[in-house]
């Protein structure tokens, strides 16, 4: 079996996550082609953020675990979801997790779900390394600076495709969310929604 994120735990109000035009179940679930998210109690998690994954097609013995400090749980294969969300937006494009050590987070990764580091890119001191988990195809990057303190990884911000960056920016508004500019990807643009929308983790918006 191939292994698939099947969600991101997200620590924080789903009240804040509809306010962007995203549909947001009574359990929390914001139901997403490929890997959704599933907004969780802060409380219950020592703040807002990503705070864990959740995986189909590895190891039971990974339920419970952590894989390099990113906490994990495994389940079934779970059926296809999907949202008619206001915003436009079609799936996650990518997580980004922060470690002090690229190779240790990426054997890691590796081993949990069989998905290999496909490549590896520097930005100055700053290196990125990919890996592309099966299913579903999200995009783990995970990125290492000097400034990060040693411990383990940790998940850190995400980004969410739309349709329309254009009308999703006006959806949100101005005073939300930055204008979209150019991304590092080819072809693709990118907006980051702002810190006052009260989402409690760095998202940014991708077109396809």
């Amino acid at each position: 079996m191939t292994a698939c994120v099947e969600w991101l735990d997200v620590a924080g109000e789903p009240g804040a996550w509809r306010s962007i035009g995203l549909v947001v179940a009574d359990d929390g679930l914001v139901p997403l082609m490929g890997t959704s998210l599933r907004i969780v109690d802060p409380t219950e998690h020592g703040g807002p953020g990503v705070v864990g994954w959740t995986l189909s097609g590895v190891s039971d013995t990974l339920d419970g675990t952590e894989v390099d400090g990113l906490r994990t749980r495994a389940v079934s294969a779970c059926d296809p979801v999907f949202g008619a969300h206001e915003l436009g937006a079609s799936g996650l494009d990518h997580v980004v997790v922060m470690t002090p050590d690229l190779e240790r987070t990426s054997g890691a990764i590796a081993v949990a779900t069989g998905c290999e580091l496909k490549r590896v890119r520097e930005v100055g001191s700053m290196r990125q390394g990919f890996h592309r988990i099966g299913r579903g195809g999200l995009i783990v990057e995970i990125v290492t600076r000097p400034e990060i303190p040693a411990g383990p990884a940790s998940f850190w911000g995400l980004v969410l495709n739309v349709g329309d960056i254009d009308a999703a920016c006006d959806r949100i508004g101005p005073d939300r969310v930055s204008p979209p500019k150019d991304a590092v990807q080819p072809g693709r643009r990118i907006a980051t929604i702002r810190d006052e929308v009260g989402l409690g983790v760095p998202v940014a918006l991708m077109t396809v």
